[in-house]
């Protein structure tokens, strides 16, 4: 918490249009950002400094909008994000955008591991899997999301392939914001990658010889997901392969590896260097 603040005195951001004034609920969960060293500089030489280039996708996983904002908002919760979209659309913050809010917890992507200093949070109201399986998102909250998102990348230029879920940086601990959530409509506003996959009926398992996989790991590293090269199909691989099917494959999420899965990896890496 920022000491010797009231939050109730701080002022209604003015990061984005999108904000109405009574939808100002600060929180007491913020800090200030913190510098970070893969953001800044060019080739070999990398400068820390504080930026923000990135944002992340959460969903609330409570049964109610009331509950997450207290989750959100007061110091019994300890956590928090920029920003909450409720099921119908309403986008509520919480955290001015040049304070770190607390959403990522322990996490890494591109060697980063202090994701709350680089990034901006949204989360959505949604009990994901607290239930037994992820209720979908409504066509109004998708539309809000879609419209902040578009928003945020805008004004702090972030790059496509740093749009990620929370289970991007941390796919050993967290599935938000689910197989559900509609990365391409995100896609079709220009924030995001979206590869197109094609549904098929077989995905025959592959198992790759060590240099293979070693080769795969490599490619996974280079996207920016937090993985060992060992060569071994090893439990942090699985859950790597995992996030990456629930983001880029939702339609079949095996965490398990097949051709498509590998080429997908190949096209998005691919989309990335272009």
């Amino acid at each position: 918490m920022s000491e010797d603040i009231d939050v109730s005195l701080l002022p209604v951001p003015t990061d984005t249009a999108l904000l109405k004034s009574e939808d100002w609920v600060p929180s007491v969960n913020f800090n200030e950002r913190r510098a970070t060293v893969n953001l800044c500089g060019s080739g070999a030489v990398q400068t820390a400094c504080v930026k923000i280039d990135m944002l992340l996708l959460h969903y609330t996983a409570t049964p109610t909008n009331d509950y997450a904002l207290q989750l959100l908002t007061t110091a019994e919760g300890g956590v928090s994000s920029h920003y909450l979209v409720d099921g119908c659309g309403r986008i509520i913050q919480m955290v001015a955008e040049k304070y770190r809010a607390w959403h990522a917890g322990v996490a890494e992507w591109a060697g980063e591991t202090d994701i709350n200093s680089c990034s901006i949070g949204i989360e959505i109201q949604n009990q994901g899997y607290a239930l037994e399986r992820v209720p979908p998102y409504g066509e109004a909250q998708m539309a809000a999301v879609t419209e902040l998102c578009a928003d945020i990348v805008e004004r702090n230029k972030i790059k496509l392939h740093r749009v990620l879920g929370h289970s991007d940086v941390a796919p050993h601990r967290k599935q938000d914001p689910g197989a559900h959530f509609d990365w391409s409509l995100l896609a079709k506003r220009g924030v995001g990658h979206w590869l197109s996959p094609e549904e098929c009926e077989e995905f025959a398992p592959l198992h790759l010889n060590e240099v293979s996989l070693c080769e795969l790991q490599r490619k996974l590293v280079a996207i920016g997901y937090g993985l060992e090269v060992t060569g071994e199909f090893d439990q942090r691989t699985e859950f790597v392969i995992t996030a990456f099917q629930r983001h880029y494959r939702p339609f079949k999420v095996t965490g398990q590896l097949d051709q498509q899965t590998i080429e997908l990896v190949d096209q998005l890496l691919d989309e990335i260097k272009a």
